[in-house]
């Protein structure tokens, strides 16, 4: 899996052995076969571990559990809920939008590109990594959960302080190795338009996240993005 991917330096030291197991070997294969058949699988090969390459093991402050990559063409990029700048903004995460323009007052962006997010200590990160396009969930069972449960695992036993936002019943079930005494465990509905009128507007998250973090001495994460026009490419 490793001998393609390179995964980063800190993950690595974290989680990297785990990428030699027999299971994962065996999803490594599996991915193989479907390229081999023609699939297109998203995101590229190169932006399966982007999460991890944009947010570094030690910077984590915030964790948003998604489910699986968009599954449409040009949209998924390795970071969960986002999309590239020029692609048209998903209805989950547009709600996402809503509930921080609602809770913090801060403008709703022109795009729906997480990056800087990512690079301020949120770790975007998917339950499955990969995805064929035009079929949700074709990747699920197997192997990709059981690696980000160990990333997960991992995150809980070995940092403290960390935000965990976990929206929607697969992400809470996801959450539940989550030491609550160590770190914030944030619940509520899916953002989907089918839930988020259940919970997930007027959760106020960002706000009670930043506060966690003020009141643990960790700077707050600045929740805003440039305007689509300010991002280099």
């Amino acid at each position: 899996m490793t001998s393609r991917i390179k995964l980063e330096p800190s993950w690595k030291a974290h989680v990297g052995d785990w990428l030699q197991r027999d299971d994962m070997q065996a999803l490594s294969a599996f991915l193989r076969e479907r390229r081999a058949a023609g699939a297109r699988i998203h995101p590229p090969l190169p932006q399966i571990f982007a999460a991890f390459d944009a947010t570094p093991f030690d910077e984590v402050k915030v964790v948003i559990l998604g489910q699986d990559p968009y599954h449409g063409p040009g949209q998924a990029h390795g970071l969960a809920f986002s999309v590239l700048p020029d692609v048209r903004i998903p209805p989950s995460l547009d709600n996402v939008f809503k509930e921080i323009q609602r809770d913090l007052g801060l403008p709703r962006p022109d795009h729906g590109y997480l990056m800087p997010w990512a690079q301020r200590g949120v770790l975007l990160l998917n339950a499955v990594l990969t995805v064929e396009e035009g079929r949700a969930g074709s990747h699920q069972g197997r192997g990709w959960e059981v690696f980000t449960d160990h990333v997960v695992d991992v995150l809980n036993r070995e940092r403290e302080d960390i935000v965990f936002l976990l929206w929607g019943s697969y992400a809470q079930a996801k959450g539940r190795v989550i030491d609550t005494q160590r770190h914030c465990v944030l619940k509520t509905t899916h953002p989907s338009p089918l839930s988020a009128h259940r919970g997930f507007l007027g959760c106020s998250h960002f706000s009670k996240a930043n506060a966690f973090l003020r009141k643990r001495g960790r700077a707050q994460i600045d929740w805003s993005l440039p305007l689509r026009a300010a991002l280099v490419p």
